[in-house]
């Protein structure tokens, strides 16, 4: 196996008053109606960049072309809009950033990093890679590509809401950049994008959070500016399970307005007064955005979704 020495690296951090200020971004895949979880990361995301006087930005992950529903990008703008989350800069979808990713996929190659892999995803399902394709594939292609990690030491950084993080790179394993069909994965785009559209804080859910250790190490490589990161906790089932396809994950389009951004600030421990279940949703987000308070979820990488009654209901 090919070795690939590094120190241990650990990330420095871009801040709110950065040159260039705030810019957050909110990133659904459009694979659907957007839910009750999602509304959490674009909620939280949104919040915390008006309560720094930042930009919000909003991206189309529509990479995964087979998964995407025809119409969920544009109903997924329009419902976003319905809350009043409106973007500050026209809408990214990364079904146009072809060409960026192949820039980035060059650049990454000519580091050494990069091998190609012939290992398919049932073979790989269970655990970290461990490297079987590094001294060359194992079959005839389609190859995917792959990143080299580092063999040792690991990846800090310090996570505004979960705090301190330390990724070990032997529990990383080897990321995909590029899939045996010949798709851009989303470790490598969603660094390209975030660096294309000035992102400083990357907010969104707890269920991204093990794939920072890989995204920070992608931007090592390709020589950008740090970003801040912060995830927020994931909503789930009562039995802390993932949300499912059920009553719990009903599409918030179906929701009065006011009333799904209430329960997603009750879902982030905000606990909005009473009286505002009679607001708009200008004066709801006016509210949230003058108290947001992340401390009040800090270290929370879960949320129940019993714990609001009758949620997506």
């Amino acid at each position: 196996m090919s070795a690939v020495k590094s120190s241990t690296a650990t990330a420095t951090t871009a801040t709110a008053d950065a040159p260039g200020g705030y810019r957050g971004r909110f990133a659904p895949s459009p694979t659907g109606a957007l839910h009750i979880g999602s509304l959490v990361a674009a909620l939280g995301s949104y919040l915390d960049a008006r309560s720094h006087d930042g930009q919000w930005l909003l991206r189309i992950e529509d990479l995964d072309t087979p998964r995407n529903l025809p119409g969920a990008a544009r109903a997924l703008i329009a419902t976003l809009a319905g809350l009043g989350l409106q973007a500050d800069e026209q809408v990214l979808y990364q079904s146009t950033r072809g060409a960026a990713y192949e820039a980035a996929l060059e650049r990454l190659t000519a580091t050494g990093r990069l091998y190609p892999c012939s290992c398919t995803r049932r073979e790989t399902a269970t655990g970290p890679y461990p490297g079987t394709c590094r001294d060359g594939p194992r079959g005839p292609g389609p190859h995917a590509l792959r990143l080299r990690m580092p063999d040792d030491g690991a990846i800090g950084f310090a996570d505004r809401f979960q705090g301190p993080q330390r990724q070990p790179v032997a529990d990383l394993g080897d990321p995909v950049l590029r899939r045996r069909d010949g798709q851009i994965a989303y470790q490598l785009a969603v660094v390209v994008d975030d660096a294309a559209q000035g992102i400083s804080d990357v907010v969104r859910g707890a269920d991204l959070l093990a794939a920072t250790g890989w995204q920070l190490e992608i931007r090592r490589l390709l020589g950008l500016a740090p970003v801040r990161h912060a995830h927020l906790p994931l909503v789930v089932e009562a039995d802390g399970s993932k949300l499912s396809k059920s009553a719990s994950a009903t599409a918030v389009a179906g929701l009065p307005p006011g009333q799904a951004l209430l329960q997603t600030l009750n879902l982030l421990q905000q606990q909005p007064p009473a009286e505002l279940a009679q607001a708009s949703t200008r004066q709801i987000l006016d509210w949230a955005t003058a108290h947001w308070q992340p401390a009040r979820f800090a270290g929370l990488a879960k949320v129940p979704i019993a714990q609001q009654q009758g949620l997506g209901v």
